[in-house]
């Protein structure tokens, strides 16, 4: 791209070109994950999806969406409030992320199966709550999804005490190719603009879901889907469907 050239057909052909490294460089990855969620899913499993900041929206494509696996849980700091009988005034502390023990308070608040499969997203990899949530499933012997950017990951020292980031706990690793610091376009004044890790994290999600389902479908298995509740019937087919696990499927709130 031109140096200083910013529109919206410059973002959307960067963006393009984006999707593109993120479908070739996870071909053995989107692969390794659907097995996982296969799997999962046919042993009765929750797939369990957990982000902090933005990388929440990756979260929500996963879990509880239409044309997305009804056996998913979403699990956010809301849970603390929602579950865990904490003051809502709770959630204003800007150090939330960063208490010692939320990852622990938090898995535990979704009661996870051995069987259940968790997803954790983070463009860094570095956070420490979000290192703290990894190894903790890694110590309870769940099968661990990671979407990151490797590229930022490897562009910033490891914050938490371990030493480890997200991808060096994973199972499979989902990478969404975003540059460090995310953002496409370059401003003439330094920085960037146009954040695509969104885009392609929401790609990868959807890759990975339509290729368990198809590995289900290939071995006998029925794949729990929703459908928009704003078509006919919908709302009340999904709340069927949901009721088989009952307690364990959660969409968060606030």
């Amino acid at each position: 791209m031109a140096e200083g050239q910013i529109s919206a057909a410059t973002f959307a052909d960067e963006g393009r070109a984006a999707v593109e490294r993120a479908i070739g460089a996870n071909k053995e990855t989107v692969a390794a994950a659907a097995r996982l969620l296969a799997d999962c899913v046919a042993a009765d499993g929750v797939i369990h999806g957990f982000g902090t900041g933005h990388s929440q929206a990756t979260v929500m494509e996963l879990v509880g969406r239409a044309g997305g696996l009804i056996p998913t849980n979403r699990i956010g700091l809301s849970d603390l409030v929602l579950r865990g009988g904490e003051d809502r005034a709770v959630l204003a502390d800007p150090l939330l992320e960063r208490s010692p023990g939320l990852a622990r308070r938090l898995y535990e608040l979704a009661t996870p199966r051995p069987q259940d499969v968790f997803v954790i997203v983070s463009n860094s990899g570095v956070n420490n709550s979000i290192v703290d949530m990894a190894l903790h499933v890694k110590e309870a012997g769940h099968p661990l999804i990671a979407l990151t950017s490797l590229t930022h990951t490897r562009a910033v020292p490891a914050l938490h005490s371990s030493g480890k980031r997200l991808a060096d706990l994973a199972d499979a690793v989902l990478d969404n190719c975003a540059p460090a610091g995310d953002a496409l376009l370059p401003l003439p004044g330094g920085g960037a603009l146009g954040g695509v890790s969104t885009i392609t994290s929401a790609l990868l999600v959807q890759m990975a879901v339509a290729e368990a389902v198809g590995l289900l479908g290939a071995e006998g298995q029925d794949a729990p889907i929703y459908i928009s509740a704003n078509l006919p019937g919908g709302h009340e087919r999904n709340k069927v469907l949901e009721e088989r696990y009952a307690g364990r499927i959660h969409r968060g709130g606030f």
